[in-house]
């Protein structure tokens, strides 16, 4: 059954909902949701009250550590952490209480899968504790095999690497979760992209997250249909604790009669 995976995204030190087209090296073209008043340990607590695990803290850019290691500390255990990440830090996160790391950027180097910087990073965390983003677009010419690219660095870097049933396959072998933003409507609430998690739900062999444009409740019940229960659901922007329409209660209640 979908599970609902709670985020809370870093920029600056504050929690912050973003478009994430929008993020570049450039602030001033930053396209901004919501700015929460609260802390990120705020966040933390109360998806550790309402036992939903498994959630991710992203860290967008410099200047977050501090914000990530108060809300890893606030819920031990509770959720993973991705942004920057790399082989030589890993294990501090770890050691700070991430239930997993998140990789992304660190194996592609210069835009270009590396199986060796997987195959580092894997051994240093663990496949365990090391969840893969994928975080893509859709693909400009897209064939049958090739319809998301992934994308790194602020998702501003398209990578040589495609969403295919045979690259989950592949490097499913090193990580024990993926996580995958639709970048292109991540963070603008006009809909998620049905065809990708329907895609994520056939083909991946380890479980897998989606993020990106879910703005309803229903889009839970849609997303365990699509995937047959095998995606689970990050809703950002939407949802009232971050400035949206939809009521983070409901959400709580509705999954437990999925």
């Amino acid at each position: 059954m979908t599970k609902f995976r709670p985020c809370i995204d870093l920029h600056n030190g504050k929690v912050k909902q973003i478009v994430g087209s929008s993020l570049s090296e450039n602030d001033s073209e930053l396209k901004t949701n919501f700015v929460s008043e609260k802390p990120a340990e705020w966040y933390a607590e109360l998806y550790k009250k309402d036992g939903l695990k498994g959630g991710h803290i992203i860290m967008l850019g410099s200047g977050n550590e501090e914000a990530a290691l108060k809300a890893l500390k606030a819920y031990p255990g509770g959720m993973q952490i991705g942004g920057g990440i790399t082989k030589e830090n890993a294990q501090k996160y770890i050691k700070a209480g991430a239930s997993a790391v998140i990789a992304t950027s660190c194996i592609f180097p210069n835009g270009k899968f590396s199986m060796e910087r997987l195959k580092e990073i894997s051994s240093e965390a663990s496949k365990k504790h090391l969840v893969i983003d994928l975080s893509c677009y859709r693909a400009e010419n897209p064939d049958s095999d090739n319809k998301w690219q992934v994308a790194i660095n602020k998702w501003q870097t398209l990578t040589d690497f495609f969403i295919s049933k045979e690259n989950l396959e592949m490097i499913s072998e090193f990580c024990s979760e993926f996580l995958v933003h639709a970048a292109g409507v991540e963070g603008k609430q006009l809909g998620m992209d049905l065809e990708l998690i329907e895609f994520l739900g056939e083909h991946s062999p380890i479980p897998v997250t989606y993020a990106g444009g879910a703005n309803s409740l229903k889009d839970f019940e849609t997303c365990n249909k699509l995937s047959k229960g095998r995606v689970d659901l990050t809703i950002g922007s939407a949802l009232d604790i971050f400035g949206g329409n939809v009521p983070y209660e409901k959400v709580i209640l509705l999954i437990s009669t999925l």
